[in-house]
């Protein structure tokens, strides 16, 4: 597979999780960029941290690598290749697809570590 190109979005995004029942916050709605997940058991809303939500649980501190794409949907082994390289060196990632690509978030304690990681393997960084 062709190396790609990801591109560091300059954010800090909060991950948080609600129960199953609860309602999506207003707030989440307004911001540039977010991402919601429901599942049968619960909600995951991803959005910058700068938007304060009440959740029962949040993870703070995380940026995100955008794999620029578009990308077809036939096209596989992205993710696991980027994951693969950035478990080699211990960086624990959330990832999160959409029709047209993927993110990969890195707590940011980690992200420089992870774009060199990254480089080292032939993906380009912008």
């Amino acid at each position: 597979m062709t190396q790609l190109t990801l591109r560091l979005i300059n954010e800090h995004f909060a991950i948080h999780s609600l129960s199953q029942s609860s309602t999506i916050p207003g707030e989440v709605f307004s911001a540039r960029i977010f991402f919601i997940a429901k599942t049968f058991d619960e909600i995951s809303i991803v959005l910058p941290q700068s938007i304060a939500l009440v959740s029962d649980e949040v993870e703070l501190n995380w940026r995100a690598l955008e794999v620029v794409g578009p990308l077809a949907l036939t096209m596989t082994g992205i993710l696991s290749n980027i994951s693969t390289v950035l478990a080699n060196e211990k960086i624990s990632i959330f990832a999160i697809s959409t029709f047209d690509t993927d993110y990969i978030l890195v707590k940011d304690a980690f992200i420089n570590q992870a774009i060199a990681a990254l480089r080292a393997n032939l993906y380009t960084i912008i």
